[in-house]
């Protein structure tokens, strides 16, 4: 396989969730494979991404977990929290996987990189220090970042990636978005005290999700104290001699708060790679645009994960980075990933689950569908006095019953859609649901009792 022209038969710059996965998947099929992160190990997901924030709300949970258990018969005296002592056995975690990430390519013999590289001519690479090498193959797999708007005092705001490093609990916050990472730390700081007002440029949250759910998701947000406000716009944050912030949105009045977060988007990271110098083509906000086999418009180069113009998320990225080195560097023939019907979940509080059409894409694209849905209190809540009620909805095609989309909000909802997206992903119909047997008395079982 080795091609001697070439110091590397693959280079792969940036070492996130694709990037680890298509070093390691190359390596083991014989190829010579060098890989520079100029960051840390592991990319957004592990070092400041959904793994941190994950454990984030796994700590959120058990405020009302605490509160719930005392309708179980529960004594519990003495509760009190401590944000710095869960911050930083999180950062512990997330060194640990990071170096499981790093074990796992070197134990492959790929040599790492710990600086920024760039590309500076046909196969070659130019690493931070001045080394120059070259390879047959380059991926770049260097993610995205947070968006920050322009606006003035934008400098004393902070994003998702410095949330996870706060020295204290913000009394108050202000969230700018109506994404995903909005609306997961709206519901962590909010489970750990703080008042949290989640502000959006437009007039809905979580655009791409099924109305139900982001409408049911608001209303039990606001229920737990989370305040909402649309077509607010931020124009200007100032800075208080006590280290508060005043914020003038968009037809509102200036409000002051401890923190500012903006989880405004996400925006490639393409700046400084030197594509521009091979030419490798790219979209409005930077994305590298990639063919379905992951290759740009310069044969050599490849591209992966939340860098290009597909699906930001790390399940994707993986995939994406197992068939690229598959293909390039396997036996067998090339194939690509299949970018439809993927399962997405939001770790609001509670958590939303999805995979397939929302009702309205799937009435714009079968126009007659038949809507199934069941809205219940779970157990564990009518036994804790939570009125707080789930609700799962299933999407059907109106001439044969084939499962468009499969929707959920409720406890337990990602863990209960992953197996119930292999059905959808399937091609499965409701009566194929119908005629499975429940498993009770469970959430899950829903899904096999709609109406």
């Amino acid at each position: 396989m080795a091609n001697d022209k070439y110091d590397y038969d693959l280079f792969t710059i940036g070492i996130g969730s694709g990037g680890t996965r298509a070093s390691r998947v190359a390596a083991a099929h014989g190829a010579r494979v060098a890989a520079a992160e100029e960051h840390r190990v592991g990319g957004t997901c592990v070092i400041r991404g959904c793994v941190p924030k994950k454990m984030l709300v796994y700590g959120a949970q058990f405020a009302e977990d605490l509160e719930d258990a005392t309708q179980f018969g529960w004594t519990i005296e003495g509760k009190s929290f401590d944000w710095v002592k869960l911050r930083d056995h999180v950062m512990k975690d997330v060194a640990r996987i990071e170096s499981v990430y790093t074990d796992t390519l070197d134990n492959h013999d790929v040599t790492i990189f710990k600086q920024r590289a760039e590309i500076t001519g046909d196969h070659e690479i130019t690493l931070e220090d001045g080394t120059v090498v070259t390879a047959e193959h380059i991926l770049i797999a260097t993610g995205a970042r947070p968006f920050i708007p322009d606006f003035p005092g934008k400098t004393h705001c902070i994003t998702s990636n410095e949330a996870f490093h706060l020295d204290e609990v913000p009394g108050c916050i202000l969230i700018m978005g109506g994404g995903y990472i909005a609306n997961e730390f709206a519901g962590i700081f909010n489970e750990f005290g703080s008042n949290v007002v989640v502000a959006n440029r437009s007039d809905v949250i979580l655009r791409d999700y099924d109305f139900s759910l982001r409408d049911r998701l608001m209303q039990i947000s606001m229920t737990k104290g989370i305040e909402f406000l649309f077509n607010a716009d931020i124009e200007r944050v100032e800075e208080n001699e006590n280290g508060t912030y005043d914020v003038k949105l968009a037809g509102h009045e200036v409000r002051t708060f401890d923190k500012v977060l903006l989880a405004t988007g996400r925006v490639p990271n393409t700046e400084g790679l030197g594509l521009e110098s091979v030419g490798v083509e790219t979209g409005e906000k930077g994305e590298i645009k990639v063919d379905e086999f992951s290759r740009t418009n310069v044969d050599y180069i490849y591209a992966v994960g939340d860098v290009t113009n597909r699906v930001q998320l790390t399940p994707v990225a993986i995939r994406e980075g197992q068939a690229f080195a598959d293909s390039v560097f396997g036996p067998d023939e090339p194939y690509s990933v299949d970018h439809s019907c993927i399962p997405s979940a939001v770790f609001s509080h509670p958590p939303i689950s999805s995979v397939g059409l929302n009702e309205r894409e799937a009435k714009d694209q079968y126009g007659q569908v038949s809507v199934y849905t069941s809205d219940f209190r779970p157990m564990k809540n009518v036994v804790a006095g939570r009125n707080e009620r789930s609700l799962i909805k299933m999407i059907c095609d109106g001439a044969n019953g084939k499962i468009l989309g499969l929707h959920m909000i409720g406890p337990d909802a990602p863990e209960i859609m992953q197996a119930a997206a292999v059905a959808v992903k399937a091609g499965m119909n409701k009566a194929d649901f119908d005629a499975t047997t429940a498993i009770h008395p469970t959430v899950a079982e829903e899904l096999v009792l709609l109406k």
